[in-house]
């Protein structure tokens, strides 16, 4: 079976992982290998991911906090994977955010029907939408009535200031070069001339601030551009007052322990 989707495996288990990585390879699915919470989060910073298995029990960040994290800068499907079999860990668990829950060790055929059936609530619930309204933390940006609120307050924008922030929420994890965005912006390639996206980047941040002063939505990427701002709290940010943003990194039948 051939797909795009790809998939970001959190296991500390090397063996298990690696298997687990082989499994769904052989199956189509694109697959990154994370072997630790903070390691996730900071490929989750720099990649795409259209699905996360998520071991619970994990060396240092445990997986009920990675689970919180990622829910809280991206909406993302979410298997966790553990050996608790308990009722109220599996319900506390789908009410912290996870969309599915499967109890080790379990059936491939089983692990593959889960995540197709993940996938599938997945697509069914956000194409309702049809991506015409874009999210990001309390931040929402109407594409048909070209309209941006955070939480229930509504923001005026400029016409380069919401085609910016357009670009930039449509896919939040990627690093927009300037030239990327003279290009998607104004039509034409990067000059040298970085001036006018310095001063529209700077209005959508004191417009937002104005509305919620403890988030910040916008990275700057020394070097390379902007990005959204996927969390607040441990970021240094660019020259003008904000902060970079770093995390620390640290078969039929698949048995696990």
């Amino acid at each position: 079976m051939e797909n795009s989707f790809s998939i970001l495996i959190i296991e500390d288990d090397v063996l298990l992982n690696d298997m687990t990585k082989r499994l769904l390879t052989q199956h189509g699915y694109c697959v990154t290998s994370a072997y630790s919470g903070s390691e996730a989060l900071l490929l989750i910073e720099k990649s795409s991911f259209d699905l996360i298995l998520l071991d619970l029990m994990l060396p240092g960040i445990p997986g009920e906090i990675v689970l919180g994290k990622i829910k809280s800068m991206m909406d993302i499907p979410i298997i966790g994977v553990s050996a608790k079999t308990d009722v109220d860990s599996k319900v506390n668990l789908i009410r912290n955010g996870a969309d599915d829950y499967i109890t080790k060790p379990f059936d491939n055929q089983e692990l593959l029907v889960r995540i197709e059936a993940v996938l599938r609530r997945f697509r069914k619930s956000t194409g309702a939408n049809d991506s015409k309204t874009l999210h990001f933390k309390d931040l929402s940006l109407d594409t048909e009535a070209m309209e941006a609120k955070i939480g229930n307050t509504p923001i005026a924008l400029t016409r380069y200031e919401y085609l910016i922030l357009q670009l930039l929420m449509s896919a939040p994890s990627k690093v927009f070069t300037k030239n990327n965005i003279f290009e998607s912006v104004w039509n034409e390639n990067f000059i040298g001339d970085d001036n006018a996206i310095n001063v529209h980047i700077g209005n959508l941040r004191k417009k937002f601030a104005n509305v919620n002063p403890e988030e910040k939505y916008i990275q700057t990427v020394w070097g390379l551009g902007f990005k959204m701002l996927l969390a607040s709290g441990d970021n240094r940010h660019s020259g003008s007052g904000e902060k970079r943003q770093f995390w620390s990194t640290e078969n039929s039948h698949l048995q696990f322990e």
